[in-house]
């Protein structure tokens, strides 16, 4: 027999626990409803999407060593080096795929950063960029306080810093080494025309060639790459 105190104090205990249970099923309901209202609430930010714009690629042609200017659609950002590492990136793009003409693995990937920084004039009269030397801790903007008008009108040099997996993975060979190299520095001029000189490093270094023939030590005109002709593919 169960002594009357116990049971009144069991009935306590079981009506204070479905109290309980009801008051935190509420509140659950309660945040619930809440968050749900949040997230409607909440505005709505589509992704930044680049216009797409039309750009020029020097597309090489192992057939017969030549550069072939063709006209593609793109989505472009606005600022000047990220938008000449899409184009490239198009460009090695189209050698990465299938049947290419100029086969060249990698793809867009393949181009880390480019740099554009001004050609100022020295002392002697030559044109030199305003850059560290190749192999430092990267390319820095000389010339002082005419370093910005310099690059708002003069000819600008672009450095393509490359990755070593696609130096690595690189055909050997003159022709197509060079082709490489003309169709970036002709690619480079046709959207950004006033890039006329192009520096080649390998993840942030200077690299003596691309694969064992083509020289990356130098500085290469973008006036050598000019294609006769451009197609719309």
């Amino acid at each position: 027999m169960i002594p009357r105190h116990q049971t009144i104090l069991l009935g306590v205990l079981v009506l204070a626990s479905l109290v309980m249970g009801v008051a935190l099923w509420q509140l659950r309901d309660r945040a619930h409803q809440r968050l749900v209202a949040g997230e409607d609430s909440a505005p709505t930010k589509a992704p930044e999407v680049a216009p797409a714009e039309q750009a020029t690629l020097m597309v090489a042609n192992d057939d017969d060593n030549s550069l072939l200017g063709q006209v593609h659609s793109l989505p472009l950002p606005s600022d000047p080096g990220s938008r000449a590492r899409a184009i490239l990136g198009r460009l090695l793009d189209i050698y990465a795929a299938a049947n290419a003409a100029h086969p060249v693995p990698g793809g867009a990937t393949s181009v880390a950063q480019v740099f554009l920084l001004p050609v100022l004039e020295s002392d002697s009269g030559k044109a030199v960029a305003g850059t560290s030397a190749p192999g430092g801790s990267g390319p820095s903007n000389s010339g002082g306080g005419n370093s910005g008008a310099a690059r708002d009108s003069g000819p600008e040099l672009a450095v393509v810093n490359l990755t070593s997996s696609f130096v690595s993975t690189h055909p050997s060979g003159l022709e197509t080494e060079t082709l490489t190299v003309l169709s970036i520095c002709g690619t480079l001029h046709a959207n950004l025309p006033r890039v006329t000189q192009v520096r080649f490093l390998v993840d942030g270094q200077s690299r003596a060639t691309l694969a064992g023939h083509a020289d990356l030590t130098r500085t290469y005109l973008t006036s050598d790459a000019a294609p006769p002709e451009l197609t719309h593919p």
